[in-house]
């Protein structure tokens, strides 16, 4: 009896080189939450940026009719009860606590970074509070003025320069995961360095066109035009030095 026999036929060796299923998945796996998390956060915009533009778009509530008067940018003399600077997780946040009038109670007011008109602040100084709606966005003490982090105008611009990089990067990293794919059925074991290293800087210099794009101007149109323009031409450029080093490699 040959006890050397098996009814399970013995898996072959990988090759030495060649792609492995975990790195096939592990990029499909980052690669699709990556995009869906850019799905997230574009499915949060709309109602962002409308806000955005409807704040950028208020008047002061002087200048504003009646019927409007609800989204007016309004201004009101308040006096400071205290400051106070909080610390959570190595973050530091600056807090102004004002009292608008002794009937109504006093509010904390949390303001963008440690500004000139926070570290001016005593107990007891009268400042102009400015609101937009429920909102209070910016502080001002004489003429010193100090954005809140409740001004409408500026998350909506991060979120949607964040989810265009996680958009780029994720589909990256799905066309990676294609392209392993691939090499693990032909059995292909060489990956040139240089093909690497030229698809991570497309990457990056795509992902930072658009969030250049994002950065600089406010219409959504126009950031995805210029991200879609400045993503095609980096990838048409990368394919064609792609080609380039693998033409060169063959001969």
């Amino acid at each position: 009896m040959n006890r050397s026999s098996s009814p399970y036929p013995h898996p072959r060796p990988q090759p030495p080189g060649l792609p492995s299923l975990k790195g096939v998945v592990f990029a499909s796996v980052v690669g699709s939450v990556l995009v869906l998390a850019a799905a997230v956060l574009f499915a949060l915009l709309p109602g962002a940026l409308s806000e955005a533009a409807d704040f950028r778009a208020a008047r002061p509530c002087a200048e504003a009719s009646a019927p409007e008067s609800g989204d007016c940018l309004s201004e009101w003399p308040a006096t400071v009860v205290s400051t106070e600077t909080g610390r959570s997780n190595k973050a530091v946040t600056h807090w102004v606590t004002v009292d608008l009038s002794p009937e109504e109670p006093s509010f904390r007011i949390r303001m963008r970074g440690d500004g000139p008109v926070w570290r001016e602040l005593a107990p007891g100084d009268r400042v102009t509070v400015f609101t937009w709606r429920d909102l209070v966005w910016r502080l001002g003490s004489g003429e010193l003025r100090q954005d809140t982090t409740e001004t409408p105008d500026r998350e909506p611009t991060v979120r949607l320069a964040v989810g265009l990089v996680l958009l780029i990067v994720g589909t990256v990293f799905l066309r990676g995961a294609g392209w392993l794919h691939r090499r693990r059925a032909i059995r292909a074991t060489d990956t040139p360095t240089a093909q690497v290293v030229v698809v991570m800087a497309a990457t990056l210099l795509a992902s930072g066109i658009a969030a250049t794009a994002a950065a600089a101007t406010d219409s959504i149109w126009l950031v995805l035009l210029v991200a879609a323009t400045g993503c095609a031409a980096v990838w048409a450029a990368t394919a064609l030095l792609l080609r380039g080093l693998a033409r060169r490699q063959g001969t």
